[in-house]
């Protein structure tokens, strides 16, 4: 995975030598720590492999794919921090890190207070970092590997624990490598209708690249500021769409709409979407806003935050605390189960929901037989079960990281909004900014940059992967 992040390297490096921004030198450096290191890294075990038997049985993949997965996501970060604290961009460590995990993430949220000031080659990386992030790292391993190694079903899993039967073709390598497609296309179209709206081409290409990600790094300070409105309308349906199933468009593409069509999820997705522009427009509209206003900043405001994407616009001149209210709500929603946003996702929460049905009716019927299904996959108990682990998790994970930001000073309505912003990996932009609030990523102690750090990871590993590795049974043979 060094490898790859090495060759990814080379777009920003080469951009650098073309314009002459001054980052060369860093991003070189960079380059050569990266390869060296993934260079070493590769033959010593391979040199180990050779001289150990392979494990065999389930057990032995699951403890792989867990151990692969938190791993990439520990290591990769680290190194795409390099270009920030080599140029001298974020002078901390730790500054450099968390600019890096929030891109690897997808969360934005950014210690970079003026991003149009630094060298577009790292503006360009900046934005490199959240595509990258965007499908998976581990799924980017196996897409280009295009074999299936020993957990490879399990890493799939690991990345897509939401998706419930969604592979597009029985070789994990195969389905992985269309997904990587449909992204890819996703990410070209955007920036050709950005630049044809009239927006410069990094610009484009940087706006692209947060945005199929759910990622939300924005080229200025500011949010998204003195947008052009087809630029917006076209930004707000793909936010929409990088919230959809990453299988499902890819079904679209292919000219086959009718599993996107009958999908319950996505029913429930668009239903979740259009009633709540409604509220927001309507509760900015009876605040003071002009009808017009409300309605075009609602929807995108919304299609950012259910789908994680974290753009935002500068607020209207009078803003409501009920919209407020349904932002923090969707916040936790999230988007669909399968795409790059992050959350509960609204797999689970249909999960959930039928569960809790299926428990009153039996309190009524005891003898009847609930099997419950979503979209026309069974779901067995064991999985229910896991999603409700998940959900407790998700929720402990939150209020412990809020209990620990208040320990550094913020307020308790402004630690609870921020730790479940990251762990959502939306970023704190969008919600804290229509509350009031003057959040200082900056300014934060090291503490709490740690622990938004750690809250970003488990969001976008969907906990498990990160914490099983912690539990005294996962050492045990």
């Amino acid at each position: 995975m060094l490898l790859y992040l090495a060759v990814a390297l080379l777009l920003p490096v080469t951009m650098s030598a073309v314009v002459r921004d001054g980052a060369l030198t860093a991003l070189l450096l960079s380059e050569a720590a990266t390869t060296l290191a993934g260079l070493l890294m590769t033959g010593t075990f391979r040199l180990l492999a050779s001289k150990s038997r392979p494990h065999r049985g389930g057990t032995a993949k699951r403890h792989n794919a867990l151990w692969i997965t938190a791993t990439v996501w520990t290591l990769v970060p680290l190194f795409g921090a390099l270009p920030f604290l080599l140029s001298g961009t974020l002078a901390s460590p730790v500054d450099a890190l968390f600019e890096s995990v929030s891109g690897f993430t997808t969360t934005g949220a950014s210690l970079i207070v003026q991003p149009q000031t630094i060298a577009p080659s790292l503006l360009l990386w900046r934005s490199m970092t959240q595509w990258i992030g965007g499908l998976g790292l581990v799924l980017f391993v196996i897409a280009i590997l295009r074999r299936i190694g020993v957990a490879s079903l399990e890493l799939y899993e690991a990345e897509f624990s939401g998706t419930l039967g969604r592979k597009l073709h029985p070789h994990i390598a195969v389905s992985v490598s269309r997904m990587w497609r449909i992204y890819l296309l996703l990410t070209l179209l955007l920036a050709a209708a950005l630049l044809l709206c009239g927006e410069g081409p990094l610009r484009s290409l940087c706006i692209a690249l947060s945005t199929v990600s759910t990622g939300g790094f924005m080229p200025t300070e500011g949010g998204l500021t003195g947008l052009r409105p087809a630029t917006s309308t076209v930004l707000t349906v793909m936010m929409f769409l990088s919230g959809v199933n990453i299988a499902l468009l890819f079904h679209l593409v292919c000219g086959r709409p009718r599993p996107l069509l009958r999908s319950r999820e996505f029913h429930l997705y668009i239903a979740i979407y259009l009633v709540a522009t409604a509220m927001v427009a309507l509760s900015l509209t009876a605040a003071g806003n002009s009808l017009r206003h409300s309605l075009s900043y609602s929807l995108f405001h919304i299609a950012s935050t259910i789908s994680t994407c974290g753009f935002y616009l500068p607020s209207p001149s009078h803003w409501s605390l009920w919209a407020s209210g349904v932002t923090f709500l969707l916040l936790f929603l999230g988007p669909m189960a399968g795409s790059t946003g992050g959350g509960i996702k609204l797999k689970r929460i249909m999960i959930l929901g039928h569960s809790v049905r299926n428990y009153f009716t039996h309190i009524l019927h005891p003898s009847a037989t609930l099997p419950l299904s979503v979209d026309g996959d069974r779901v067995e108990p064991d999985y229910v079960s896991k999603v409700y682990a998940f959900v407790f998790l998700y929720i402990m994970l939150t209020v412990a990281g809020a209990f620990i930001l208040t320990l550094c000073g913020l307020d308790l309505q402004n630690a609870f909004a921020m730790a479940a912003a990251n762990i959502s990996n939306l970023g704190a932009s969008p919600l804290l900014t229509n509350l009031g609030a003057s959040i200082d990523y900056p300014a934060l102690p090291l503490v709490g940059k740690c622990t938004l750090m750690i809250l970003m990871t488990a969001g976008r590993l969907e906990i498990f992967a990160l914490l099983a590795i912690f539990f005294p049974a996962y050492w045990k043979k």
